[in-house]
């Protein structure tokens, strides 16, 4: 990385349609001869992780954009329970600190049943291209589901890739928290939904944003955006159009959605083409 010539790309959370949504418009831009790909960094959180271990590991977007057109294997039905919405409203809302708001989310998620940790590892990897850290720089958040600690994880430390994707994805009571060494970790949306704040050493950025929302100290994209350009950054920030939204349907996680949620994320590229690539190809 270069002090004056550098980029990074930022790829928010977002559940199942969230995937396809970024997918279909990284699949559009790539059309229009916007390569995203050829960021210095991919930062991706939860559903983030999943797209940028794609694109960081030299997947051809319009073949990952085909892929999530075709009908979705079988996997449970699953939906973001109202019971989480309310603790984590009730643990921003009555901490102190953002840490120990995590904390409290984590120690529920712990104590929540879900599938069997193993299980879920293993649609996970299914669910990505390889195995190992791709040579492309890539980040991977997540949060300790003990400590609230917030963590990135990267091809230097110990995290393997698929464990580092699977605790970025661990929606607390959906998906269990995932054990790396002797800490289990859930998802890094828990944070913030985008953790775009980790791309505020890099001169360029481009945001893709499936949830745009933010709450209390939990940063929505839209802040952390402005606060990279109020620092210097030139940054463009893309969040799902009223078509995507109506594509992408309440339940984030719902597969049926997720060929709509694509066509409508490859839609939207032309729209939102000029202004990334004014940042991009500054």
């Amino acid at each position: 990385m270069t002090a004056m010539d550098s980029c990074a790309l930022v790829l928010g959370g977002g559940g199942v349609t969230g995937i396809a949504w970024e997918t279909g418009l990284i699949a559009g831009l790539a059309g229009l001869g916007i390569n995203l790909a050829a960021a210095d960094v991919i930062i991706g959180t939860s559903a983030g992780s999943v797209v940028g271990t794609d694109i960081a590991s030299g997947q051809e977007p319009e073949a990952l954009y085909q892929a999530q057109l075709a009908p979705p294997a079988p996997e449970p039905a699953a939906r973001i329970s109202w019971d989480f919405i309310g603790r984590l409203l009730w643990a921003v809302h009555t901490s102190r600190h953002p840490k120990q708001a995590r904390a409290r989310i984590g120690r529920w998620a712990l104590a929540v049943p879900t599938m069997p940790e193993a299980d879920r590892r293993k649609v996970i990897e299914d669910r990505l291209p390889a195995s190992v850290w791709p040579s492309r720089a890539l980040k991977v958040t997540a949060v300790d589901a003990r400590t609230g600690e917030f963590a990135v994880f990267d091809s230097a430390g110990r995290a393997g890739l698929v464990d580092a994707v699977g605790a970025s994805c661990a929606v607390p009571g959906v998906w269990p928290p995932v054990t790396i060494g002797e800490r289990r970790f859930m998802d890094g949306g828990m944070r913030t939904i985008a953790n775009a704040d980790l791309a505020a050493s890099y001169e360029r950025v481009v945001i893709i944003a499936p949830v745009a929302a933010g709450m209390g100290f939990m940063a929505s994209p839209g802040r952390q955006a402005a606060a990279l350009t109020a620092a210097g950054a030139r940054v463009a920030l893309v969040r799902p159009d009223r078509a995507a939204v109506r594509a992408m349907g309440r339940n984030v996680l719902d597969v049926s959605r997720r060929a709509a949620a694509a066509r409508a994320g490859r839609a939207q590229a032309a729209a939102e083409a000029p202004a990334v690539q004014a940042v991009w190809q500054a």
